[in-house]
C-alpha cells in the first residue's frame, strides 16, 4: 500500500515528475492506488485551493476515510504527541490494519516525523522510480 502525506499531496499537485509518473503507473495496474489519508488532504486544499482538482482527477488516488475507530486512534497519536493530525493520519495509514495486507510504504518529504519502523521514502530522494 502506497500512502501520500501532505507534502506527497502537494508535490503531486505541484507537478512532481517521479509521482506524477508513480500514478500513471499504477492507473494503468488494476486494484494498484495510492492512498491520501483524509486529513492530509484537507491540510494540502487549506494551502492550495487547486491540490483537490489535481489529486483528486488522478485515478489512482483513493481518499482513506477517517471513520470512527480511525478518529479516535488519530485523537490518541496527536495526544501522545506523535505530531499534527495530518502527519497521525498519515501514520494510522502506515501502520498495520485488518483492512490492508502487505507492506505499507509512506511517500513524504519530512521522512523524520514519523517514528522507527515505519516504512518511509523520500519523494525527492535520489534514484525514486529511476529519476536523478
Amino acid at each position: 500500500m502506497i500512502i501520500l502525506d501532505t507534502s506527497a499531496i502537494l508535490a503531486v499537485a505541484e507537478g512532481h515528475k517521479a509521482l506524477n509518473q508513480l500514478a500513471a503507473n499504477m492507473a494503468n495496474t488494476p486494484g494498484d492506488v495510492m492512498w491520501a489519508p483524509a486529513l492530509c488532504l484537507a491540510e494540502a486544499v487549506a494551502a492550495d485551493e487547486g491540490v483537490s482538482r489535481a489529486v483528486l482527477g488522478l485515478s489512482s488516488v483513493v481518499v482513506d476515510n477517517l471513520d470512527t475507530v480511525a478518529a479516535v486512534t488519530v485523537g490518541t497519536l496527536v495526544r501522545d504527541g506523535f505530531g499534527s493530525p495530518d502527519t497521525c493520519h498519515a501514520l494510522y495509514c502506515a501502520s498495520p490494519r485488518a483492512q490492508f495486507t502487505g507492506m505499507s510504504i509512506l511517500l513524504t518529504a519530512h521522512e523524520g516525523r514519523y517514528p522507527p519502523g515505519i516504512v518511509t521514502v523520500d519523494i525527492d530522494a535520489p534514484g525514486i522510480l529511476g529519476y536523478h
